[in-house]
């Protein structure tokens, strides 16, 4: 093994950080279901997940065994091949679509080999997002036609119609950050959005010359909610018309793979979304002169969750609880005091505020679920069709013109 490593120095190293971030996806998806629970309970002044540990934090490793060792029929006139290929390819292109992600700046040594916070820097690392997310329908339509049953094939057909329409606005909607950075490399779309109007002011590509970026963030941001089927725009599941769409003659792990495959594709937009037009990892506070204090931001959020932590688990009202939740808030005033010290102080600003503005794109969808209705098949079409593509191609025309004037 020591020879192979030695050999194969990048081989190895890439696997190991398929590994990690594989490891770090899976449990963010169990934990997104979780979040999404809890969040729409309390706008609907619910409890939600409660009992399996203190809070529910048990409940996606309940929700895991159970679907597990729950029965899995099959469908009896079911193209068993395609039936059973359609939840992991659905679950393979969402998980590959997260490769090209870069979450910090900084490198680090793995094994003796530098390497960056992403698993693959590809210069036309857009191109090759929007490529993988613009397969994904495949998982949809073939899992609705491969059920051999009337309702998944309607929300399969659903589902083509509407992930190609809104395909199409979502990839013209950043056609504008393109002309401006002039690079289809995502490190690069991040670097070009450094730096601060009057000093405190981000230069972020929703808010830079020669031309903001409002209109494209917008049409983007709503055709990824689109994209990823979810409410108000979850027509090919619509359970109120279709029992659950495409994915009714599912069950057991295969059912839970095209979950987790909706989560991650949910992950890979809001990334893409703060990538784009939020400045990635870049912080919104400039980190010098009467500003140095924000470099101390991420560790004085960890310091506050760890005194909530603390403080709710002596009131808790199960012993698990008050046991538990103080060695979780031990475990984050842990990471408080390590993200203070020199050097990693530095290093963690990347990852912190990439991760915080997915954090909140991730919570703009969750609240979106327990607000809105859905709209009718015609509303959907019509606005994908009528709105969101004239504005995107509107956007495209002025940039370029504002772009061209800006060079002369």
């Amino acid at each position: 093994m020591s020879d192979f490593i030695a050999q194969h120095p990048v081989l190895a190293v890439s696997v190991i950080k398929v590994v990690v971030l594989m490891f770090l996806m899976m449990t963010a998806l169990a934990y997104l279901t979780w979040f999404e629970r809890k969040v729409v309970a309390r706008i609907q002044s619910r409890w939600g997940p409660y009992r399996v540990g203190p809070h529910g934090l048990l409940q996606p490793l309940a929700d895991g065994i159970k679907f597990l060792f729950k029965e899995d029929p099959t469908p009896g006139g079911a193209d068993k091949l395609i039936y059973f290929l359609a939840p992991f390819l659905a679950m393979a292109l969402a998980l590959s679509a997260i490769a090209v992600i870069p979450f910090g700046p900084k490198h680090i040594e793995i094994l003796g080999h530098a390497t960056g916070l992403q698993i693959a820097d590809l210069n036309i690392g857009l191109l090759f997002l929007f490529a993988i997310t613009s397969l994904g329908v495949y998982g949809v339509a073939l899992a609705g036609w491969a059920s051999n049953s009337k309702y998944p094939l309607l929300g399969g057909l659903r589902s083509s119609a509407q992930m190609i329409s809104y395909e199409l606005s979502m990839t013209m909607s950043v056609v504008g950050v393109v002309l401006m950075a002039g690079t289809f490399n995502l490190r690069e779309i991040i670097t070009q959005q450094e730096g601060y109007w009057l000093g405190f002011i981000p230069r972020w590509n929703l808010l830079a010359p020669p031309l903001p970026q409002l209109i494209g963030f917008f049409v983007y941001f709503v055709s990824a909610i689109a994209e990823t089927n979810r409410v108000p725009f979850d027509l090919p599941e619509a359970e109120t018309e279709l029992v659950a769409g495409f994915h009714t003659e599912y069950a057991s792990f295969k059912f839970a793979m095209f979950f987790m495959a909706e989560y991650a594709n949910m992950i890979t937009v809001s990334c893409l979304a703060t990538l784009l037009f939020f400045g990635g990892w870049l912080s919104p506070f400039s980190t010098t002169g009467m500003f140095a204090w924000t470099l101390y931001i991420p560790t004085a959020v960890f310091a506050a969750c760890a005194v909530l932590l603390f403080v709710d688990g002596l009131r808790y009202s199960t012993t698990f609880g008050r046991i538990v939740l103080p060695v979780l808030a031990l475990a984050v005033a842990g990471l408080a005091a390590v993200c203070a010290m020199p050097g990693v102080v530095e290093f963690v600003q990347g990852p912190f505020w990439f991760l915080s503005k997915v954090f909140l794109f991730l919570f703009f969808y969750v609240w979106l679920r327990g607000t809105l209705p859905r709209f009718r098949y015609d509303q959907l079409m019509a606005f994908g069709w009528k709105l969101l593509l004239p504005l995107a191609l509107a956007n495209v025309v002025l940039t370029s013109l504002m772009v061209l004037v800006s060079r002369r």
